[in-house]
């Protein structure tokens, strides 16, 4: 049957599975010769010298008007009677074209700057950037994830969001065209709806070695959080961190990047110090003089307990108090999903 828009004898049809281009030669509907047909119409073709031995079942297109993907980018939108969250890294049923296939789902949105915003729905920006989701993102969800997620609590619900589909075997289908996820393998006789998602194909991969060869040019980060403990003070523009990174942790992939302390002061991290994952960090406008204060008490506390002094119990105190406040050392960084290179970014 003729699924979509016009034929005509003289055509030329690209036959998809077999990879060819063939001219029509003549048609006919019910035995009987036509020269063109529409949507819905049932036709036998003859075409220019091919084996119909090739061909049992296929599709048979408009050269070039369909591809073949194995993975795609997608507008995305919950289908509201569906129950539960919908997971990044899940597999779905996944409908596109004619065919259904098994696929993996990593959900993503619009940056917070730019999370109020629309874009063209039948093109993706791949020169903006977007944030990696653990989920796609809704009033409606009520998964226990969802109250400790900081991204449905910190973040407003965006206005779009996106999925990347990465299909189990390739599938052919025209762009834009309709995607529906689904749960297939869900109880029949449960009462409860089996489609998950719904939206529009917008980027095609037909590259196989997708992800080394397209997946780059995707600008999906993750925002990432590191927190330590300055161990004591260097001097009036430098102290010495610990408890950020591991023993075995290349800090050098680190120097240059900028920290907080929980006092308030900005640094930059200078280089590791020794052997045990501690490291120096500068303060390139000072440390402030409360908490040099702050420090200098920790740092004797850990010298007299060091070397066993006995101290009175109004002095235990105030050490007890300095002591179970540190100060903190909190690294912020954003790191993109398909970097090569795998580069920590800071705004």
């Amino acid at each position: 049957p003729v699924l979509h828009t016009l034929m005509c004898v003289s055509h030329h049809l690209a036959l998809v599975k077999q990879k060819v281009t063939r001219k029509v030669k003549t048609m006919q509907m019910f035995h009987k010769p036509v020269s063109s047909a529409m949507q819905g119409d049932r036709l036998g073709l003859c075409v220019t010298q091919f084996d119909p031995k090739l061909l049992e079942r296929g599709l048979v297109c408009t050269p070039e008007s369909l591809n073949t993907i194995h993975a795609a980018v997608i507008l995305v939108k919950k289908i509201p009677y569906f129950r539960g969250s919908l997971h990044t890294k899940a597999k779905f049923h996944i409908t596109v074209g004619h065919e259904t296939v098994m696929g993996r789902v990593m959900f993503f949105g619009p940056s917070p700057d730019n999370s109020d915003k629309e874009t063209q729905e039948n093109c993706f920006d791949f020169g903006k950037e977007y944030l990696y989701q653990e989920e796609y993102l809704s009033s409606d969800a009520k998964s226990s994830e969802d109250k400790e997620n900081s991204q449905v609590r910190g973040r407003q619900i965006p206005k779009q969001q996106w999925a990347l589909l990465e299909f189990e075997k390739p599938v052919t289908c025209p762009k834009p065209c309709l995607v529906i996820g689904s749960k297939l393998d869900t109880d029949i006789h449960a009462n409860t709806c089996r489609l998950a998602f719904h939206g529009l194909l917008m980027e095609g991969m037909e590259d196989k070695n997708y992800t080394e060869t397209f997946l780059p040019k995707l600008k999906m980060y993750k925002l990432k959080h590191k927190e330590g403990q300055v161990e004591r003070i260097n001097d009036d523009y430098s102290v010495i961190g610990r408890s950020l990174f591991k023993k075995e942790t290349n800090i050098q992939i680190f120097v240059g990047l900028k920290v907080k302390l929980s006092t308030g002061e900005d640094g930059v991290i200078e280089g590791s110090f020794g052997q045990s994952g501690k490291f120096k960090i500068r303060i390139p406008n000072g440390l402030h003089p409360s908490t040099k204060q702050r420090l200098t008490l920790s740092s004797k506390k850990k010298s007299k307990t060091g070397k066993g002094d006995s101290t009175t119990s109004a002095a235990r105190e105030d050490d007890g108090k300095v002591d179970s406040e540190p100060v903190l050392i909190s690294l912020c960084f954003k790191r993109y999903m398909f970097d090569p290179q795998k580069k920590m970014i800071q705004s």
